[in-house]
């Protein structure tokens, strides 16, 4: 089996991954407890969950991650939530000071002296698999520990693991919704990390994210739980072709090659459908052509870029339910037809499809959307630009630099 070994980084790291392991918890029937809760004979939930859970004894079901933080709050509610008994207690590490929103601290003093404990457990489950395929990383860039003991954790597994994939679900920060002035500070030092480490980055946005709950699923005041539902959604779905098995298959590998032209071109924007507010779904009908013309659409990507206002160089299209091969194609080569003025030239047959037979919970059918474009630099553009402002007055320069010492 092509194993996947998850990491989570810091508090937003945290819950989007453990959310995400309720998601595929759900979808594979696998109980709180980690036993195989079984659906009227639904072989297919066991045939590849190898991929990311690993079998203990009795028969339970073990998700192959690891969770780190350097302060013990966010991992004590993950333990007391719904499904905190079924991670590996081992592969709970934190400290206890906290990175206090500043990178320095999380990639130079207190992230350095707690990463090597996490390397031991990372070592250790990479060691229990057959065959390793990558990692993948949750973190969020605008704090201290997701971001800087994050991005320390990605250049050391890229050290010991030079040929294993790394994918990363990376939230960027936003001034509309914003915790911290140094967020700006916190994310151009990770990007520069990841452009050097990661081979996948699927940018997560909060300012987008937000426009979707309001604007589409009309939540007036949208809680970050409905945020990460959106992206736990998200994820579930750029993932479940590596979970089930479906009429094509990806793993990460092809992924990447089918949609990195050049190795640094490598943040990707993602979008889910359906999504459609409460109210109006009993007046939606689910189908193929449907889901192509939502999952293409600027309101539903979860990066405040708008895809508009570039070219796209490649993109994927992952559908789940029950459809056939020929519908989906035709619906992919009728959008290049339609909008190919928005595809580069230089890049023939660039949006590659696939469909897995098993559609989520609750849902007949939904679909992922992976797109790399050009117009990812405006959200780049933008946190470039509150970078500059900040670090010409030298403001908070000392706090974030010295580490807190300045």
């Amino acid at each position: 089996m092509r194993e996947i070994l998850h990491v989570q980084g810091g508090q937003c790291g945290n819950q989007i991954g453990s959310k995400f392991w309720e998601v595929i918890c759900d979808e594979h029937g696998i109980d709180p407890t980690g036993k195989y809760v079984s659906e009227g004979g639904n072989d297919t939930q066991l045939e590849r969950i190898n991929v990311y859970y690993n079998e203990a004894s009795g028969g339970r079901y073990v998700p192959r991650a690891v969770l780190m933080d350097l302060e013990p709050g966010t991992m004590e509610s993950i333990r007391s939530g719904p499904f905190g008994k079924i991670f590996r207690p081992d592969n709970f590490v934190f400290g206890q000071s906290g990175a206090g929103n500043n990178w320095a601290k999380g990639h130079y003093t207190e992230g350095a002296e707690l990463i090597d404990s996490v390397l031991d457990v990372v070592r250790k489950e990479a060691e229990n698999c057959d065959c390793l395929q990558g990692f993948q990383v949750c973190h969020s860039l605008g704090g201290g520990t997701g971001s800087g003991m994050g991005t320390l954790l990605i250049s050391k597994i890229r050290e010991e693991y030079p040929d294993r994939m790394m994918l990363t679900f990376s939230v960027f920060p936003s001034p509309k919704v914003s915790d911290t002035v140094v967020e700006p500070y916190n994310a151009t030092l990770s990007v520069h990390q990841l452009v050097e480490n990661a081979d996948e980055c699927m940018v997560l946005d909060n300012e987008a994210l937000y426009d979707i709950c309001f604007r589409t699923l009309k939540l007036s005041t949208p809680s970050f739980g409905d945020l990460n539902h959106l992206i736990s959604a998200t994820m579930s779905g750029v993932t479940c072709c590596l979970r089930f098995p479906g009429q094509l298959n990806s793993d990460l590998r092809k992924l990447a090659v089918n949609l990195i032209p050049f190795p640094r071109l490598h943040f990707f924007m993602v979008g889910f459908a359906p999504l459609t507010s409460r109210g109006s779904q009993q007046y939606v009908s689910l189908t193929v052509p449907e889901l192509t013309q939502q999952m293409w659409d600027a309101k539903n990507m979860m990066c405040a870029a708008d895809p508009r206002h570039g070219r796209y160089l490649t993109a994927s299209a992952m559908f789940r339910g029950k459809m056939s091969t020929k519908e989906v194609d035709e619906q992919i080569i009728n959008v290049q037809n339609k909008n190919s003025s928005y595809f580069v030239e230089w890049i023939p047959n660039n949006v590659k499809s696939s469909v897995c037979d098993i559609p989520p919970k609750n849902l007949k059918m939904s679909s992922t959307f992976i797109g790399n474009f050009t117009s990812i630099q405006e959200m780049f553009r933008r946190v470039s630009e509150q970078f500059t402002a900040m670090f010409r007055r030298k403001a908070f320069f000392a706090l974030v630099y010295w580490g807190g010492n300045g």
